[in-house]
This record gives C-alpha cells, sequence and structure tokens, in this order.
C-alpha cells in the first residue's frame, strides 16, 4: 500500500489488534513483556505513561502492568504517529486539544488565522464588523 493510500485509510481497533496479538480483557504483562509484544522498549514505554497517552496501572506493589488496554493504546498511538509523522509529544497535545475546550478554542483561533482552517461564520462577521469600522474611521478622518 503506498503511502498516500495508508493517510487516507481510517485506523480501525481490529487491525491494531491483530497487530498486537492481544488475547483479552486478562491480559496482565510487565513492562519488559509488553514492550517486546509491541516491538518496543520499557523506555517508550514509560515516556508514553508520563505524556498521558497510556493509562497508568499499577500492582500492589506499584510495578507498572500492562493489559488489553494498555497494549492497545499503545500501538494506536505509534501507529498515528508513524501515519502522521508526528512525535508522541505531539500526539499528547492532540488529545490535550480534544479534552480541554479552552485549548481547543486557542488552536482553533490560530487554524483561522493560520488560514488552516476555514473561518467560522462568527469570526466572517467579525471580520466585517472590523472593516465596517475602519471604513468609518477613515471616512471621519477625510471630513476633518
Amino acid at each position: 500500500m503506498c503511502q498516500d493510500q495508508r493517510v487516507t485509510t481510517r485506523l480501525r481497533l481490529d487491525d491494531v489488534r491483530g497487530r498486537v496479538g492481544v488475547t483479552g480483557p486478562g491480559t496482565r504483562l510487565s513492562v519488559g513483556e509488553a514492550a517486546a509484544r509491541l516491538g518496543s522498549t520499557p523506555r517508550m514505554l514509560r515516556y508514553r505513561e508520563a505524556l498521558g497517552l497510556l493509562p497508568r496501572r499499577r500492582t500492589g506493589g506499584d510495578h507498572r502492568v500492562y493489559g488489553e488496554r494498555e497494549l492497545l493504546a499503545s500501538a494506536c498511538g505509534a501507529e498515528i504517529e508513524e501515519r502522521h509523522g508526528v512525535s508522541p509529544s505531539a500526539l499528547a497535545f492532540a488529545l490535550h486539544v480534544l479534552s480541554d475546550p479552552a485549548v481547543e478554542a486557542d488552536v482553533r483561533l490560530l487554524g483561522a488565522l493560520s488560514q488552516r482552517l476555514a473561518p467560522t461564520a462568527i469570526a466572517a462577521l467579525d471580520f466585517e464588523a472590523q472593516k465596517a469600522r475602519s471604513l468609518l474611521h477613515l471616512r471621519g478622518s477625510a471630513a476633518i
């Protein structure tokens, strides 16, 4: 499959589940076992957890435990990063944008200002109001 097709194809949970080989909800792996299953490293799994890309799950002795959800989250994150050429920290920020309405609004404003997002109807009205104010200002100074 070519790179362009991969980007347009949506990520499917069943595909991720098949690649990871998750056995079911009872899965409980150590950080080393999980890393080996994912083709990753324990350090990368700890990093993903610190960024909030993996749910934190510990045993009574405070050891990391990886179950089905953690394996799927890690594999899904790695796939998104590879498909879209983003870092784990960029993906963590994207999740932050999706979960915090104030941050989402700030990013949408930046997107509109940078013309990467289509302006909203309110932004178009704001532009028209600003244009009218500037025209009124010009007419007022011409009369003086």
